[in-house]
C-alpha cells in the first residue's frame, strides 16, 4: 500500500473529528517608522496525530504548539518562557480565541519521495513499508499501525484527557 492510501485512509476515518489550527508568524511591516507587534495567522487545520499533522490534501511534521492567550506582563525565570507567552500572546493578536490551540514551524512532508525510498521528515521507508519514527530516539514503527493508534486516541480519548 501506497504513503498516499495510508493517509487516505485514515483521511476516511477522521471525517468529523476536531481539528486544531495551523498557523503562520507574520512580522507586520513598519508604519509611520513604527514597529508592530508580530502576530500569527491562521493558514488552516489539521488534525493532531502525535509528530504528524493530517490535512486534506497534505501531511506535515509537527512543529511547535502553542495555546493563544492574552499577553500580559510577567516576570520569567526563563528566556523560553518568554519566547512561549510572546508566541501564545501574538496567535491571540491574530484572532485566535483564548485557548485556542495552534500548530506554527510545521513542514510538508512528501509522501511521493517516502514511497521512492527516501525519508521526509519523521517518515520513511523501512524494508518496503512507510514507517514513522514518533521520537528523535525511538525507532520506526509501521505508518498504518501509528495512524490505527492515534486516530483511536483521537477519536476515543481515555477519561481524563
Amino acid at each position: 500500500m501506497t504513503t498516499a492510501a495510508v493517509l487516505d485512509a485514515a483521511r476516511t476515518r477522521l471525517r468529523g473529528a476536531a481539528r486544531e489550527a495551523l498557523g503562520e508568524l507574520v512580522q507586520p511591516r513598519r508604519i509611520l517608522g513604527l514597529g508592530r507587534a508580530p502576530r500569527i495567522v491562521r493558514c488552516g487545520g489539521a488534525w493532531h496525530l502525535g509528530v504528524l499533522l493530517l490535512t486534506e490534501d497534505a501531511v506535515l511534521a509537527t512543529g511547535e504548539i502553542v495555546r493563544a492567550r492574552e499577553e500580559v506582563r510577567r516576570g520569567y525565570t526563563a528566556e523560553s518562557q518568554r519566547q512561549r507567552a510572546a508566541l501564545a500572546g501574538a496567535a491571540r493578536r491574530g484572532g485566535f480565541a483564548e485557548g485556542e490551540v495552534v500548530h506554527l514551524g510545521w513542514s510538508v512532508i512528501d509522501a511521493d519521495a517516502v514511497d521512492r525510498g527516501e525519508v521526509s521528515g519523521p517518515i520513511a521507508a523501512r524494508d518496503g513499508v512507510a514507517s514513522v519514527r514518533w521520537s528523535a530516539s525511538g525507532g520506526y514503527v509501521p505508518l498504518e499501525t501509528y495512524l490505527a493508534e492515534r486516530i483511536d486516541l483521537l477519536l476515543h480519548p481515555p477519561a481524563g484527557a
